[in-house]
């Protein structure tokens, strides 16, 4: 399984929109790439419905999604029409899945991003998420277990975060939303650390020498 840091494993695959070819179609992008346990299931037709209705948010993002299971492209389709004709879940109705969603009966994509944990099951996909930013570099990686369904407001709101980090060289606290402020990275020495516990900036104000924050406007 690739680790944070790591090239995200390249692959082809045929998918419910045609076939992708990953990284190279989705180049200067930042990539959801999500697995569930199998078609027809509950929870995973909830989070479907959840991610699909997010989408063009995600998109506003510079971000595209892609599902995967162990289940034949026409499971994945029939399940797809199902869930737009037939179910409503927390207001959500008439929702159509546009993003890909990946054939793997040979479990080769799954294998190559550690999805596969045998402890929990041979034959079906946890709950994985990995986010992978615009040099296909993995960032950040989530497992949920079967049972239970993912917070797709927290995958939201970690790439929301990364995504700042990364344009402006800070990181963020616990439970950091959108607006709040941010941490400036801790000084590399004695003296930076006696300078900046010192200075008066508009806009710092620091707890101590170590942990110093930006007031976002």
């Amino acid at each position: 399984m690739p680790l944070i840091g790591d090239d995200a494993p390249a692959f082809t695959a045929k998918t419910t929109q045609g076939e992708i070819k990953f990284p190279d179609d989705y180049k200067g992008k930042w990539v959801i790439l999500f697995s569930h346990p199998a078609d027809f299931t509950p929870v995973c037709t909830t989070e479907f419905m959840t991610f699909a209705s997010m989408q063009d948010e995600f998109r506003e993002l510079n971000t595209e999604l892609i599902g995967l299971s162990i289940d034949s492209i026409y499971a994945h389709i029939a399940w797809l029409r199902t869930i737009k004709e037939k179910i409503e879940y927390k207001g959500l109705k008439d929702i159509e899945v546009n993003f890909p969603v990946i054939e793997d009966l040979t479990m080769e994509v799954a294998k190559k991003f550690g999805m596969l944990q045998p402890n929990a099951s041979n034959t079906q996909a946890v709950r994985a998420v990995f986010i992978i930013d615009p040099k296909a570099k993995v960032r950040c990686i989530l497992y949920y277990p079967l049972s239970n369904g993912r917070n797709m407001d927290e995958v939201k709101r970690i790439l929301l975060a990364m995504q700042k980090s990364d344009a402006e060289q800070i990181a963020t606290p616990a439970n950091w939303q959108p607006g709040d402020d941010v941490i400036i990275p801790p000084p590399g020495s004695c003296g930076t650390a006696k300078e900046r516990v010192e200075t008066v900036e508009e806009g710092k104000y620091c707890l101590d020498w170590f942990i110093c924050f930006k007031k976002e406007t």
